[in-house]
This record gives structure tokens, C-alpha cells and sequence, in this order.
């Protein structure tokens, strides 16, 4: 009998922005958790397990964003010289 592995998925992911950190002001607070939310990837997260994805497709679309931060990682870097 096969027993299936746990896949690394995050849990218990909090993201809060204080009133102290942004001064008060609540436009920079939407900023600021905007930023959070997208850095951590809940959003993205979300949309993804909406809807069942095969195995072989999810992981043709970790390569590909894998290889696109790679990218933009060198054009940076190329910039910055």
C-alpha cells in the first residue's frame, strides 16, 4: 500500500500592517498590505487552487515563472552596471 506525501503548501500565512508602521495614514497602510499580500502570494494562491490543475501542468508553470524571475533578475543586474 502507497502512502502519498504531504506537498509544502503554507499555512497560517498573516499578513497586518500597524498604524504605527505606516503613521497613520491610511492610504499608505493599503499600500503597504497590498505589497505584503502580493509579496507572500495569496492572492495567486487562491486563484490557482480555485480549480484542479494536473501535476505535470502545475509544474510546467512553476518552470516558467521560475525561468521569468531569472530573467528579470539578469535584466537588473544588466542595469544596474
Amino acid at each position: 500500500m502507497k502512502r502519498h506525501k504531504k506537498r509544502n503548501t503554507k499555512t497560517n500565512t498573516n499578513v497586518s500592517v500597524s498604524s504605527k508602521e505606516c503613521r497613520g495614514n491610511v492610504e499608505r497602510m493599503i499600500r503597504r498590505f497590498s505589497k505584503k499580500v502580493k509579496k507572500e502570494r495569496i492572492i495567486e494562491e487562491v486563484k490557482d487552487r480555485r480549480f484542479f490543475k494536473k501535476r505535470s501542468v502545475a509544474k510546467k508553470e512553476k518552470q516558467q515563472r521560475a525561468r521569468r524571475l531569472k530573467r528579470k533578475e539578469e535584466q537588473k543586474r544588466n542595469r544596474k552596471k
